[in-house]
């Protein structure tokens, strides 16, 4: 129901041009009013977002659920208009209704919402409002102070406002049980000021909408609470910033930034030798301002010296369901459906393994089994992984989930160990641009073995390929196609961390056997 953005309408008003709002055109002009304007008349200034067909079919999805859980509920089609919707729900309320409406339609002073669940009270109605996070944020409010506004200025008494979310305990006990998945947070005390500010909001996003592009300068505000579609147009004509900007120091880098700001200086180019107290803030400086990589051989000797052979260099891709598919597992959990595995041996033969599933099925225990039987003790000693927490956790998620290999699965996990805190400590390239992922480290020494080649290039593209293979309707041929893609990827993970520590060792040629060669 996250998905459904409601609609909104266009009306004649006394001969001149009004324009009908929704919630989430509120919520754009609450964001920015430029984002509001540009998205009603230069919509095609928007740049492609990746994941809003994923984002969709996840509220799609739980939507679904939380109608699912009131069978005696009633849903107001949106079909053949919303003003057919808006009737609907009016006669439905007049005729004494007693159970939930899903998708209950209200319109107030050109303002059209869809209620995502409307409930009866003792005292008049209830408004849910379904989102697919695992609890209230602050934007939320913004769209259930609208809904609460609408609803009780078309005449129907609100008594109480909730965000249902997803409680992040749950874990599913049948399949297809979901009886104790969401959790209502009653919202409507906080309401009262965003409530009373709707009448005022609305004259001005409609003023808006009516007068010229408005002129909003660039702000923290195009990223939050969402990544603004506008951002590159709005920003077509700004003047360039500096190649190499303060703010690219890692973690606090935005803080420094200001902080410098106030002096004038905003490049790192500007920073005199020293002035930078965190020893890493003045590293990247420094290979910043001479171009010369910083790398400490020595330091990545001894940090992985104590590493057994054969190393084993594994890589998870996971799916993570709002509402989990499987018997046992909890909401958002990362659910392994692949992974690669180079296993190097210390004269450099490299062999490569992996598992993957795409057909739609729990992947758990097949992937349990394959671990175990490509990763025993007999097999590797050390099994590299980059930011290995995230690895460690899956491995333990599903030792719980079978206790028949869990033994063997605990002594794989134990055997982990993490790539990334020695990178992070021994290497750095000014175009890895302030972050460690393997993304940004791969092209700095290894220029043609990057992502951008590749059909599916992250784990998020990943996780998209994995929902599209499951689907019943998808074609033999796309589906090969995917796991074909799904495959490259994974393997390039594993492949990309045998190069970085070879680079950062010395160890070996970093072409070496069945690896490819590299510059």
């Amino acid at each position: 129901m996250d998905a459904v953005s409601g609609g909104s309408v266009v009306t004649l008003v006394r001969g001149a041009r009004r324009y009908g709002l929704s919630k989430s055109k509120i919520a754009a002009f609450e964001q920015c009013p430029r984002k509001l304007w540009l998205s009603k008349h230069r919509p095609e200034a928007a740049l492609v977002d990746d994941g809003a067909e994923a984002r969709f079919a996840t509220g799609h999805e739980v939507g679904e659920i939380a109608c699912g859980l009131w069978p005696t509920g009633v849903m107001v089609e949106a079909e053949p208009d919303l003003a057919a919707a808006v009737a609907r729900t009016r006669t439905l309320i007049d005729q004494g209704w007693s159970e939930p409406i899903f998708e209950a339609t209200f319109e107030h002073d050109g303002v059209l919402v869809r209620v995502d669940v409307l409930l009866p009270m003792r005292d008049g109605w209830a408004i849910a409002e379904v989102k697919s996070s695992a609890g209230v944020k602050d934007y939320h409010l913004g769209d259930l102070a609208t809904q609460a506004w609408v609803v009780a200025r078309s005449g129907t008494p609100v008594s109480s406002a909730c965000i249902r979310h997803i409680d992040s305990s749950f874990r599913l006990q049948r399949e297809g049980d979901y009886a104790g998945l969401f959790r209502d947070a009653e919202c409507l005390d906080l309401l009262a000021d965003l409530i009373a500010d709707r009448d005022a909001i609305v004259a001005r996003a409609r003023a808006v909408l009516a007068g010229d592009e408005p002129d909003v300068r660039a702000g923290e505000h195009c990223a939050r609470p969402f990544a603004c579609e506008f951002s590159s147009y709005c920003a077509r004509h700004d003047p360039p910033g500096p190649d190499w900007p303060i703010s690219l120091l890692p973690r606090t880098g935005r803080a420094i930034a200001a902080r410098w700001a106030e002096e004038g200086l905003f490049d790192l180019n500007d920073l005199k030798p020293g002035v930078l107290a965190n020893a890493v803030h003045e590293r990247v400086r420094e290979a910043t301002v001479t171009g010369e990589a910083y790398l400490d051989r020595q330091g990545a000797i001894e940090a992985t010296k104590g590493w057994a052979w054969p190393r084993a260099y594994l890589d998870f891709e996971t799916i993570g369901p709002a509402a989990p598919r499987w018997v046992g597992c909890r909401p958002f959990q990362q659910i392994p459906f692949q992974f690669s595995c180079h296993i190097e041996a210390e004269g450099g033969e490299i062999i490569h393994t992996g598992f993957l599933s795409i057909d739609g099925g729990d992947p758990r225990r097949a992937c349990a089994e394959a671990l175990v039987a490509q990763l025993g003790a007999e097999r590797c000693g050390a099994i590299i992984a980059y930011n290995a927490a995230f690895e460690r956790r899956c491995v333990r998620d599903l030792a719980e989930a079978f206790p028949d290999l869990a033994q063997a699965l605990i002594e794989i996990e134990a055997r982990i160990v993490d790539l990334l805190p020695v990178t992070r400590e021994v290497y750095y390239h000014r175009d890895q641009r302030g972050s460690w992922s393997i993304k940004a480290v791969l092209p700095t020494i290894a220029p043609d073995l990057a992502y951008d080649d590749l059909e599916v290039k992250d784990g998020g593209a990943a996780q998209q390929a994995w929902f599209e293979a499951a689907r019943a309707e998808t074609s033999n041929t796309r589906r090969d196609q995917l796991k074909a893609g799904l495959e490259t990827y994974c393997e390039r993970d594993t492949e990309a961390m045998i190069v970085l520590l070879r680079r950062l060792t010395g160890a070996g040629r970093v072409d070496g056997p069945g690896v490819g060669a590299r510059p």
